[in-house]
């Protein structure tokens, strides 16, 4: 027999472990279990409108006459005593009062505030949820928490989670595409782990678009290299790869191949995509967008046309929203910015028939306090154990409004929604069973929900 015929123990381990490797990342890989597939889809996007630095639910969407009331009294310690605190701490604390008047609308006769006219026109189309509650109270942790579910570092976040449950619908663009904008107080940066993949394989992170200039750094043609050449590269580089990984069994190796193939299909599809050019002047004037002013406007005529083409995940930042001081200023900065497009995104979606399979979610990490806070003029604080955001599209019932805060908006006290009921109503509407949607890692079943329960929010639901 010969040497090369026998397998010693060292090549017996080595293979050995290339081929658990191989299969604890191939089952990484592959499909999501069946079983979370089990409930019928009323979605099959997702279009989330982040707020970024946390608006004001006292400003937006939930009056409060009695806090207006106590307007410059002492914030009564019952509410306070023992509660996390942001800046406020250690300072004497009064109540601010609402800062916007409030009306009634449509036929729901939902209350919106004067901050948002536009959205008030789409008052019987969205569901908001007065009674939210987060368990961060700073802003990048907060936001990882909104994320992920999670503040602990590596972990996938929700688009990523959806990507792998459901795949994409287009090949020529990613299933998860992140939008950046920013106008107002304080623009807290963002940090690209809100979108990461975590321990799921990189094809399932999201890709972020530059608002302004090249859409996807390096996408371009390098100079004198046409598109017929580019593409014999990328196959070569491709069957090299494989060639590889018949040996490595590596997931990663097959993230990246895919990677090289996207970006190709993309130096096409992009360039078509971002061209607003082809947008009628109405469209345009409906959303106050400008081709290429990178404005949240902008942004979300691309969300929409994301939407048209099938990409399943699509996040907009908008950076801004940390009112501590002056609170009306930068208010009507943010909406001002903000509040017609969101209209113009819903009705558009609407208009094309698209809204009914698009779930739409608006708001920040978290909320705002009811004490004063002073910095130029009336503020308010980081504040999470009451807070609203909305839904509106795929499976929601409109003109609901959902849970309610105290007399003073500061606890979530009827129908109390956590973070992790918000992941598993977004799931449950595209049709996942949040509890089955799993992947082993380091010797758990991970979840986006957690190990905590979660509950699927029934009273917005269609």
């Amino acid at each position: 027999m010969n040497f090369s015929d026998n397998i010693n123990r060292r090549v017996f381990l080595q293979r050995s472990g290339f081929g658990l490797g191989a299969a604890a990342l191939g089952a990484l890989a592959g499909e999501p279990r069946p079983s979370a597939l089990t409930i019928p889809a009323r979605a099959k996007r997702v279009i989330f409108l982040c707020m970024a630095g946390g608006p004001s639910h006292l400003e937006t969407f939930d009056y409060k006459p009695r806090l207006a009331a106590l307007h410059g009294q002492p914030m009564p310690e019952s509410f306070t005593r023992g509660q996390p605190i942001a800046q406020l701490q250690g300072q004497a604390l009064k109540c601010q009062g609402p800062l916007a008047e409030f009306d009634r609308y449509g036929q729901s006769g939902l209350e919106v505030s004067s901050f948002l006219p536009w959205q008030a026109k789409i008052a019987d189309e969205i569901a908001v949820i007065r009674s939210l509650v987060t368990e961060q109270i700073n802003h990048d942790p907060a936001h990882t928490f909104m994320n992920t579910g999670s503040v602990i570092g590596g972990r996938p976040s929700m688009g990523s989670w959806i990507t792998y449950g459901l795949g994409s619908e287009n090949s020529d663009l990613p299933a998860f595409v992140v939008l950046t904008s920013e106008g107002g107080r304080n623009p807290q940066p963002i940090a690209s782990r809100q979108w990461s993949s975590g321990f799921l394989p990189g094809r399932y992170q999201g890709v972020e678009f530059q608002s302004q200039g090249t859409p996807v750094h390096y996408l371009e043609l390098p100079a004198g290299v046409s598109r017929e050449r580019q593409a014999q590269l990328v196959k070569t580089i491709a069957r090299l790869n494989r060639h590889r990984n018949r040996a490595l069994q590596d997931a990663e190796v097959e993230t990246r191949i895919a990677a090289y193939e996207m970006a190709f299909r993309m130096q096409t599809s992009v360039p078509e995509l971002m061209d607003l050019s082809a947008e009628p002047s109405h469209v345009l004037e409906m959303y106050g967008a400008e081709p290429g002013d990178g404005s949240y406007a902008s942004n979300c005529l691309l969300a929409r046309r994301l939407a048209e083409r099938g990409v399943r995940f699509i996040h907009l930042y908008h950076r801004g929203w940390d009112h501590h001081g002056d609170l009306v200023r930068y208010m009507n900065i943010c909406c001002g910015l903000t509040d017609r497009p969101t209209w113009a995104l819903l009705t558009d979606l609407k208009q094309r028939g698209l809204l009914d399979d698009t779930l739409i979610v608006w708001g920040g990490e978290f909320g705002r306090t009811p004490m004063y806070q002073g910095k130029g003029g009336p503020g308010r604080d980081h504040h999470i154990k009451g807070f609203s955001m909305w839904l509106a599209g795929g499976g929601v019932r409109g003109g609901v409004a959902y849970g309610a805060t105290d007399e003073l908006g500061y606890h979530a006290v009827d129908r109390v929604t956590h973070v992790r009921d918000l992941h598993a109503s977004m799931l449950h509407l595209l049709g996942i069973d949040h509890r089955r949607l799993s992947v082993k890692f380091q010797g758990l079943d991970m979840r986006l929900t957690g190990v905590e329960e979660a509950r699927v929010i029934r009273g917005i639901l269609a």
